[in-house]
C-alpha cells in the first residue's frame, strides 16, 4: 500500500505493516471470520466440521444456533435469555445492530406461524419480471419446453452477452427457494460464454413461470418427522453437443425438499445404467454431508436413508460385490454407493418412473407431470388467496398448538 501523505524523510524503500484488516481487502473477510469464530468459541460454543459458518451450543436444558454470513447473523434458539446474553457479548465484542425477528435474511423473506416457516424471495422475483419487461407476461405452466433441445450450434451469436449472463445469475439465485426452476436454468447457464438469439428466446419461459406464482416458496412444517429420504434420477446422453448425462436428486427432510441437484455429468456414461450410477453415487455424498450436518444440530438422522432409483440395474450393481469388465471404469462410485449400502447410512429401494421426484431436474416434463412432481415440493404460495385460495403442499394440519422456534438478526456492522 502506497504511504500516506505527510510522512516526511526519504521512505521510499518502506512498507506500511496494518494492525487491523481494511475493510475491502480479500483477506478482511476471512480475517473477520475468524475473529468472529473465535470469540464464539471462547464463549463455548461448537463450529460444525461440516459447514464451518455454523456454531453451536448445547446444554441439558437449551440449545442455540447462529448462522454467519459474513457480517450477517441468524441468532436461533428454545431459550430467549441465552439469546439475550449471546447478543450482548457480541455487542460488547463488535458493536452489533439488532434487527428483530427474522424477516429478511440475504434477498430470502422469512414468513412464520404456528404451523411451520415458509421461505421466498417475491420481492427478489417481482424485480426480475419488472426489469426484464415480463411483468405483465403471460403466465406459463412450465418453465421449459417439453420438446425444446437447446445446443451451441443453434442460433446466431449474441452481439452483447453482458444481458444474457445477468439474467441468468438473477435466475440461478432465485432457484435458491425455486427448485421448480433448477433444471431449466442449469440448461440455460450452459451458454453463458457464447450465447445465441435460440437461448435468448428460450430464457423468457422460465420468466413467464415464474409470473404465474413470484411469491411461491418452500414451506417447512412445524411438525414435520426428521427423517431424511432422497431420490436418484439421469437423463443419458441427453447433451446433444457432448453426449453427457443429467446428474440429478433432491432430498427431502420429512415432507420437504432440502437439498436438490441438476448438473451435466463431468465425463461420458456408456450405458443409461452407468449414468443412473453416478447420479446415485452424487446422492449418497450429499446425504453422508447432510447427516453430518443434522448431527451437529444434534439431530441425527435415522438410519438407514432410504433412498429411491428408477434404475434396476444401478440397484443390483450397488449390491453385486464382484467387479467385471464392464463395471471397471465406475468402481469408484461403485465403493462410494456400496460402502454406505453396507454400513446402513442408505438402503436402495425401486420406484417407478412415474413417481420419480427426481425426473423434474433432469429432463423437460409435460405440464401434467411437471405440476404432479412440483407438488410433492412443499411449495407455498401465501400470496394467492386472492386467485382462489392458499396453496399448500404437502398436507399438513390447520391448528399444530406448537410453539414455534424463536429466531433473531443481529447485523454487523
Amino acid at each position: 500500500m502506497t504511504l500516506p501523505p505527510g510522512i516526511a524523510g526519504d521512505k521510499s524503500n518502506k512498507v506500511c505493516k496494518f494492525l487491523k484488516s481494511l475493510y475491502g481487502l480479500k483477506q478482511a473477510s476471512k480475517q473477520w471470520h475468524q475473529k468472529l469464530t473465535s470469540a464464539l468459541i471462547s464463549l463455548g460454543y461448537h463450529q460444525s466440521s461440516a459447514d464451518h459458518s455454523l456454531l453451536t451450543l448445547k446444554t441439558a436444558s437449551h440449545f442455540t444456533a447462529l448462522l454467519i454470513y459474513v457480517d450477517d447473523i441468524v441468532l436461533t434458539g428454545n431459550d430467549m435469555e441465552k439469546i439475550h446474553r449471546v447478543k450482548e457479548f457480541l455487542d460488547k465484542q463488535f458493536k452489533i445492530k439488532n434487527l428483530g425477528p427474522l424477516r429478511f435474511f440475504l434477498g430470502l423473506e422469512i414468513s412464520r406461524s404456528q404451523r411451520g416457516i415458509i421461505l421466498n424471495q417475491r420481492k427478489y422475483a417481482l424485480e426480475l419480471l419488472s426489469d426484464t419487461g415480463l411483468l405483465a407476461a403471460k403466465p406459463a405452466f412450465t418453465p421449459i419446453d417439453a420438446a425444446s433441445k437447446l445446443s451451441r450450434s443453434t442460433g446466431a451469436p449474441l452481439p452483447d452477452a453482458s444481458s444474457y449472463r445477468r439474467l441468468i445469475g438473477r435466475l440461478l439465485y432465485l432457484t435458491t427457494t425455486r427448485p421448480d426452476i433448477a433444471f431449466s436454468v442449469q440448461q440455460l447457464s450452459q451458454f453463458v460464454s457464447a450465447p445465441t438469439d435460440t437461448h435468448l428466446l428460450a430464457a423468457p419461459r422460465v420468466l413467464q413461470y415464474i409470473k404465474r406464482s413470484p411469491s411461491a416458496g418452500l414451506f417447512f412444517p412445524s411438525t414435520s418427522s426428521l427423517t431424511l429420504s432422497g431420490y436418484s434420477d439421469s437423463d443419458w446422453a441427453c447433451c446433444p453437443d457432448t453426449r453427457r448425462s443429467i446428474t440429478s436428486h433432491c432430498i427431502f427432510l420429512g415432507s420437504t425438499l432440502v437439498s436438490r441437484k441438476s448438473k451435466k455429468q463431468t465425463t461420458v456414461s456408456r450405458s443409461s445404467c452407468e449414468a443412473e450410477y453416478r447420479a446415485l453415487a452424487s446422492l449418497t455424498c450429499e446425504l453422508q454431508w447432510m447427516s453430518y450436518l443434522l448431527q451437529d444440530l444434534h439431530l441425527p438422522p435415522t438410519q438407514p436413508i432410504s433412498v429411491y432409483c428408477d434404475n434396476v440395474s444401478a440397484i443390483y450393481l450397488a449390491h453385486n460385490p464382484t467387479f467385471h469388465e464392464r463395471t471397471k471404469h465406475v468402481e469408484l462410485d461403485c465403493h462410494v454407493v456400496r460402502e454406505n449400502v453396507h454400513v446402513g447410512l442408505i438402503h436402495l429401494l425401486p420406484v417407478p418412473s412415474s413417481a420419480q421426484l427426481a425426473d423434474v431436474f433432469s429432463k423437460p416434463l409435460l405440464a401434467t407431470a411437471f405440476c404432479s412432481a412440483v407438488s410433492k415440493f412443499g411449495l407455498v404460495d401465501i400470496h394467492s388467496p386472492p386467485c382462489g385460495g392458499m396453496l399448500i403442499y404437502p398436507n399438513d394440519s390447520a391448528n399444530h398448538g406448537d410453539k414455534a422456534t424463536s429466531a433473531e438478526t443481529p447485523k454487523l456492522n
